[in-house]
């Protein structure tokens, strides 16, 4: 039986391992980078941002102090027998993952949710895709992208399900593995973030199940290689909230390069690295 196990975790390490070898190849991780750069340079798609900035961050302080307070040292006791040296840092990271998890939930859910659809949106109409956006909500007249928006024709982006949050504390364990346990915990979630991040495009495509699926299995590397960007830029729940909206651009950037067909074999736009080095 023990054997049996050991086979089936080298086989899911080496899964992982080249899973991760062919993200950083395609080079998505720089879309979240991208996203920045163009929310900087485009003051208009701060509008959805400050109207949410101040309940959010009021959120974030609380829910970090919260589980600083009443799990941090429990946390650090318990990987103090698997960690060694490392117990302080690495419960540090599980308990700002945790906090991050549970603020995006609370966040998401009850706060900037219509905000981060104005936000996809608005990149999508200043990136000239605006027939794509037209078929989810009214587009007005004018020249500000987010001034352009209208009602909402589909209402976007799910709800929190319990699946996530199962899910989550699943592979929550494996922080108990240093270093290494972290990493495929971290792989793990943007597996699971970077599809999330189209949710919004693939309803506007007006896509079934399974030409989603059929979509996410032909990129799952590059959906990884974004995942894990968004993740790990959305780790620190406090900063989070500006990265819950640059990382909504980034993804939005990237759909209307999969619209406009500018997109390798890959996935992504030729030349992004270069792309993501300048403000657009």
């Amino acid at each position: 039986m023990a054997d049996k196990i050991k086979e089936v975790a080298v086989e899911e390490a080496d899964r992982i391992k080249s899973l991760a070898s062919d993200a950083a190849r395609s080079g998505a991780y720089l879309y979240p980078i991208r996203g920045m750069a163009y929310f900087i340079s485009h003051r208009s798609l701060w509008k959805p941002l400050t109207s949410k900035l101040a309940p959010t961050i009021t959120l974030g302080l609380g829910v970090t102090t919260f589980m600083f307070v009443f799990t941090y040292l429990p946390q650090m006791a318990v990987m103090a027998f698997t960690s060694g040296p490392l117990a302080a840092l690495t419960a540090a990271v599980l308990v700002l993952s945790e906090s991050s998890t549970l603020f995006t939930i609370l966040s998401k859910t009850f706060l900037i949710e219509d905000a981060l659809v104005d936000t996809f949106d608005g990149v999508l109409v200043s990136k000239n895709t605006t027939n794509l956006v037209s078929g989810g909500r009214q587009i007005k007249a004018g020249s500000d992208p987010i001034a352009k928006l209208g009602k909402l024709v589909k209402k976007p982006f799910a709800k929190f399900t319990p699946k996530a949050l199962i899910r989550y504390f699943m592979y929550l364990p494996l922080n108990f593995i240093p270093v290494v346990g972290t990493v495929i915990f971290v792989i793990l979630q943007g597996r699971r973030a970077g599809p999330a991040a189209h949710t919004r495009y693939f309803q506007l495509k007006e896509w079934n199940s399974a030409q989603r699926q059929k979509h996410i299995e032909e990129h799952k590397a590059a959906y990884t290689s974004f995942g894990v960007a968004t993740v790990l830029l959305e780790l620190v729940p406090i900063a989070s909230i500006l990265f819950a909206f640059t990382n909504t651009v980034g993804a939005a950037l990237w759909a209307a390069d999969m619209e406009k067909g500018n997109v390798t074999g890959q996935g992504t736009a030729p030349n992004l690295r270069e792309q993501a080095r300048r403000s657009e």
